[in-house]
């Protein structure tokens, strides 16, 4: 059985909290809906999680399908990018009590999420 991965854990967001970011970062969603459902119940998180986006600063850049695997042989059924102002602005968003994160967690058979930054390598 293939390991899956829907929240980080306490290691990854100490080492993000870690990181010397400056400035707007971006963070790579890729998820593997749960069959019978999961899209939809997804899209009960992004509604819900809409309020939390706009007070946190951040900006939906990319929203599509998984249209085909070119390299690699993971599949995977949506990909967002998500702009947020900086580090910290996404930590407190996440990080917020009322957050809806079981929302998302009910609709995910996996997933993957890179914090990225313009410039970086």
């Amino acid at each position: 059985m293939t390991q899956s991965y829907i929240n980080p854990s306490a290691e990854q967001i100490a080492a993000l909290r870690e990181l010397d970011l400056e400035g707007p970062l971006v963070m790579v969603n890729l998820l593997r809906f749960l069959p019978d459902g999961g899209a939809e119940q997804y899209g009960r998180y992004a509604a819900a999680t809409q309020p939390f986006l706009e007070s946190s600063g951040a900006t939906v850049r990319y929203l599509g399908g998984g249209a085909a695997t070119v390299i690699g042989p993971d599949e995977w059924d949506s990909v967002i990018l998500v702009e947020y102002p900086n580090v910290r602005s996404f930590l407190e968003m996440v990080g917020r009590p009322d957050y809806p994160s079981e929302l998302r967690d009910a609709a995910l058979a996996d997933s993957r999420l890179y914090c990225t930054q313009e410039g970086q390598r």
